[in-house]
């Protein structure tokens, strides 16, 4: 997206700004991709994930992203520059709810693998990408502040999350793998 719009700069910029414009369909794209990530590692877990109260929580969590995460790409961020929209406005709630959403989602998951035999091993590095998590969600809102890198924070979170998401998906499918070896 760097190249395609660079007079927004990586310091400045929330990624939701290049949902605005022309090539807006690219982030859209990208918003709809992760809400599926997200709604995918969800049905992987209630299926194969940990079967306690907080992995489900975990689990439904991630399909509060999900919806939260399709608001968002239906509806477009104000610039920093524009006058406030109800589109924004809608954008902006999405974004909180997509936060706090996967911010307990993480931690509900977390705990959850201790109970779980053959989810127990990935606890410690669970609870580091959600300590991350929680640390990159910190500097972005320490950062949200005009004259502030709340540009890079931004980045810095979703490229956590997205570890995370890819790290989680990973677990689950060795987990699977591991159950259909047993089974055999």
């Amino acid at each position: 997206m760097h190249l395609i719009r660079p007079d927004y700069t990586i310091v400045d910029h929330m990624i939701s700004d290049y949902a605005v414009g022309s090539s807006g369909w690219i982030m859209t794209t990208a918003f709809v991709s992760l809400a599926l990530g997200c709604l995918t590692l969800a049905v992987g877990l209630f299926r194969d994930g940990p079967a306690s109260w907080l992995g489900r929580i975990g689990a439904a969590l991630l399909v509060v992203a999900f919806v939260g995460l399709i608001v968002t790409a239906l509806f477009p961020t104000d610039l920093e520059t524009a006058p406030s929209t109800r589109t924004g406005d809608i954008h902006a709630i999405s974004f909180l709810v997509n936060i706090v959403s996967i911010l307990l989602s993480t931690i509900c998951l977390a705990s959850s693998y201790a109970a779980e035999p053959s989810w127990r091993a990935h606890r410690a590095a669970a609870f580091v990408l959600t300590a991350l998590l929680v640390v990159a969600f910190v500097a972005q809102y320490l950062t949200l502040h005009k004259g502030a890198p709340y540009g890079i924070t931004n980045r810095l979170f979703v490229a956590v999350l997205i570890a995370w998401l890819i790290v989680n998906s990973r677990w689950l499918k060795a987990s699977v793998q591991e159950r259909k070896l047993r089974a055999a």
